[in-house]
């Protein structure tokens, strides 16, 4: 990733912004989707204490995940990581949901985070295999 504007944290780690629009994009899914799932965390652990768990832990991957991505760990490899852990919430979401449209449905109604979250994991998932290509530069 290279870098547009850098400054020295607290750790004597940089920060770093991404260099094209398309890294603005992966941000703002891996955002949308970390907020998400930490909101409905403590939904879900009223029902299900591990389900509840794993949503509260995959938030904090997301928003993690931007943390690493805004410094100068981060490495052209993770983009793959980044797809990869995006995906496996959508595969995870299917197999906990079932397979299909009615998985987006909650006691007959449509489930709007639920459809967001999946739809910013999905872009999320594609640009960082472009960043990863180096087709978005």
């Amino acid at each position: 990733m290279s870098a547009t504007q850098s400054g020295s944290t607290a750790d004597g780690s940089s920060l770093t912004l991404p260099a094209t629009p398309i890294g603005y994009v992966a941000i703002v899914a891996a955002a949308v989707t970390g907020i998400v799932h930490l909101l409905l965390g403590s939904n879900v652990l009223a029902f299900n204490r591990m389900l509840g768990v794993l949503f509260l832990l995959n938030g904090l991957g997301f928003l993690g995940g931007i943390g690493v991505y805004l410094t100068t760990y981060w490495r052209r490899e993770l983009f793959l990581v980044a797809a990869a852990y995006a995906v496996v919430t959508v595969v995870a979401f299917f197999g906990f949901q079932g397979v299909g449209v009615d998985a987006f449905y909650m006691q007959g109604s449509l489930n709007p985070l639920a459809v967001v979250a999946k739809a910013a994991e999905l872009v999320l998932a594609a640009v960082a295999v472009v960043l990863y290509t180096g087709s978005a530069e």
